[in-house]
């Protein structure tokens, strides 16, 4: 009897051992996706960790595109998205047995910057859509210096620009010679170095080295994004397989709570109350 026990024990053991058991692992949470919900995350996990170290929180970006896909395939907890989840990813999801989830977190708009230096200061959405079709190629044609316009915009992965894509391009093509980024902040860096270009970023990447021009005579704003008359406002996302639980819902419910969203402002996003 005695010998069974142990014999018990040993093989209990070695299971253990080699499903990566660990008497001491924190309980982790891993997310992925969206550039533009990347810094709102990470301050978030970074406070979230010090009041909790006993919880660790891994947060990669990648773009929402690629968030969405790694909770479809479940290498993470949380996909964040600046972009609301597609039809046929719902289809894939559901065939794998995930069931994402819609959890917002904030409020955002899309705003079109310029070089500091461009006397340009509004457009439509009708001339932007031109812009990046290439039907208008020169800054002196919307009244602006002689000078070809250079157009930036996110790669396919990028939430931003599927956003930007369903409110601005309406069916048309982004033009073939566009430079395509895979961040908010390379967009931001090659409008700073590029006194030509046009390009669109979140509104946490604003700062003083580009120029944020108004759309359709209405400024892009906490208060305008918030009330819908900004045009390009729009959501932002945590993805979750099912109602979020356990650690996952402890850190989306800190995100949603007023230390979270002061995080949100303080990251230059919109809050959702």
């Amino acid at each position: 009897m005695k010998e069974m026990k142990l014999l018990k024990n040993v093989l209990l053991g070695s299971i253990l051992i080699f499903s990566g058991f660990n008497a001491n692992a924190k309980p982790s949470i891993t997310t992925s996706g969206s550039t533009t919900v990347l810094p709102i995350v990470q301050r978030a996990a970074e406070v979230f960790m010090d009041k909790y170290p006993e919880i660790n929180i891994s947060v990669r970006g990648g773009g929402s595109g690629v968030g969405i896909s790694q909770i479809i395939e479940g290498k993470v907890n949380i996909a964040n998205s600046s972009r609301p989840i597609q039809t046929k990813e719902l289809k894939s999801a559901r065939e794998k047995g995930i069931n994402p989830t819609t959890n917002v977190i904030a409020n955002d708009g899309i705003v079109i910057i310029v070089h500091p230096s461009n006397p340009i200061k509004e457009l439509t959405i009708a001339t932007l859509k031109d812009i990046y079709a290439g039907t208008i190629t020169n800054w002196k044609k919307l009244g602006g210096p002689d000078k070809p316009i250079v157009v930036v915009s996110r790669d396919v992965a990028s939430g931003t620009f599927e956003v930007f894509n369903g409110k601005v391009m309406t069916g048309a093509k982004v033009k073939e010679d566009a430079i395509m980024l895979a961040s908010n902040n390379a967009v931001a860096t090659t409008i700073d170095a590029t006194p030509g270009a046009i390009g669109y970023v979140g509104l946490g990447f604003l700062s003083d080295k580009v120029k944020a021009l108004i759309i359709e005579g209405v400024t892009p704003s906490d208060e305008t994004v918030k009330d819908g008359t900004y045009k390009l406002s729009r959501q932002l996302f945590m993805y979750t397989n099912g109602t979020p639980k356990g650690v996952v819902k402890e850190f989306i419910d800190f995100v949603l709570s007023e230390e979270g969203q002061k995080i949100v402002k303080e990251t230059g996003y919109v809050t959702i109350n």
